[in-house]
Parts: structure tokens; C-alpha cells; sequence
């Protein structure tokens, strides 16, 4: 028993310190290698150690909620739903979707995968349908970069414009838990909002 605390805590040691070589004289750590990220898509990159892997931009949005009316008026239409996303070296993004923020204790209900036009174009004819196309959603859905410069804000939109999303569902936002089906939601059919 003793010998197996000793080896845990060897390897905690080992991974608290980080690795390292030496290549001549001069010490290499592995620690120290640059982060690679789509400097694009995330110019605020929140750097997390490796194992939690998540960076964030954030996107408010309203039209990504499924009304519980066919009214135009529906309340849930311009309910801000918050995008935090996790941007990829292939263009692609996650985006974890709250309908409160995200404060400690949120709970995400969804999410919406964005993908580049090149990537939209290879798309199945039939998979289309799902996908609606940012540069003329963005305006419609009111979206915003909240935690961005206006410069910042500048830069970035016309890399999301030429973007495709899906919004996926597995939770209502009133619900406590998961109830039912997910579902997907095409937010191109929602109703126009002023």
C-alpha cells in the first residue's frame, strides 16, 4: 500500500511540475510549447489549462428559442440567448447555448454547430435544410459580441457572416431537467422580429 502511495504521488508530482527534456545545455519544456487556437473566430482567447479545453466567445442572439405560439409577439422570440463558443483550428465552432448567461449555476440547453461555407457546400442536398446561413441570420436574430470591442466586433463579422449553424436542443428553458426529445431547431422559419 505504501508503495502505490508513493508511486501516486511520483505521478502527481510528475504532471504538477510538467515535463521537460533537455536538448544540449538548453532545458525544453513541453509546458511552454505555444497554444494553438483560430486566432479568427477568438481574438479574446481565455486561455485554460489543456485538460478543460474550452475558450470562449460569446454571442447573444434572440430567435433561437422555440415559441410556444405561432404569434410573432411571442415572448420567447426575444428571449437573448447566449453562445459561448469554442472556436477550431478547421473553422468550426461550439457554441454551448444559455438562455440566462452564464453564471455559476446556469445550466446549458443546447448547442449550435457552426461550420464554414466551404464546409457548408459539401453538405448532402437533404442536410441543407438544418443550416442557416449567419450573414443573414446575425441581423435578423439581433446578434451581438457582447464581451468584444466595436474593433474587435469589426474584425471578426465578416468571418462568422460566411458561417453555417445548426441549433440542437435537448432542453426546453423552462424545464428543470431534459424532458423528451431533442430536437433541432431551423432557426431561418423562425418569424422576422423588428
Amino acid at each position: 500500500m505504501i508503495k502505490l502511495k508513493i508511486l501516486l504521488a511520483s505521478a502527481l508530482l510528475t504532471l504538477t511540475v510538467g515535463c521537460a527534456t533537455t536538448d544540449g545545455e538548453k532545458v525544453v519544456s513541453v509546458t511552454d510549447e505555444p497554444k494553438t487556437y483560430n486566432e479568427t473566430m477568438n481574438p479574446r482567447q481565455k486561455e485554460y489549462p489543456n485538460h478543460l479545453g474550452f475558450n470562449d466567445l460569446h454571442i447573444q442572439a434572440i430567435r433561437h428559442l422555440k415559441p410556444d405560439t405561432h404569434d410573432v409577439h411571442d415572448p420567447d422570440l426575444q428571449t437573448i440567448v447566449h453562445h459561448h463558443c469554442k472556436a477550431y483550428e478547421d473553422g468550426t465552432l461550439i457554441c454551448l447555448m444559455f438562455h440566462t448567461g452564464m453564471k455559476d449555476q446556469d445550466k446549458p440547453m443546447g448547442f449550435e454547430y457552426i461550420i464554414t461555407t466551404a464546409q457548408f457546400n459539401k453538405l448532402p442536398e437533404e442536410e441543407r435544410q438544418y443550416w442557416h446561413y449567419h450573414k443573414e441570420e446575425i441581423p435578423r436574430a439581433h446578434a451581438t459580441f457582447p464581451d468584444l470591442t466595436a474593433e474587435e466586433a469589426g474584425k471578426i463579422l465578416p468571418a462568422v457572416n460566411e458561417t453555417y449553424g445548426k441549433v440542437y436542443y435537448f432542453k426546453k428553458p423552462h424545464d428543470k431537467m431534459p424532458l423528451g426529445e431533442p430536437y433541432i431547431l431551423k432557426v431561418q422559419d423562425m418569424p422576422v422580429q423588428d
